[in-house]
């Protein structure tokens, strides 16, 4: 359990870091991921992204 949290954890620290990064090949901008802003604060939820990303993950993983 302490280790899927650990891996959640990281991936989201990841995401956030290459945010700006994987936005230059498109990713954070898919059908399905939300930009709001609430509270004085701009709220990203890159649903489809994160959800692309994990696939390639998972092919990277079944490759290696």
């Amino acid at each position: 359990m302490i280790r899927w949290l650990l891996v959640t954890v990281l991936a989201l620290v990841l995401m956030s870091g290459l945010t700006d990064w994987l936005r230059r090949f498109g990713f954070g901008r898919l059908p399905g991921d939300f930009v709001f802003r609430a509270f004085g604060r701009l709220w990203q939820v890159p649903l489809a992204s994160t959800l692309v990303l994990s696939m390639l993950a998972a092919l990277i993983a079944r490759l290696i």
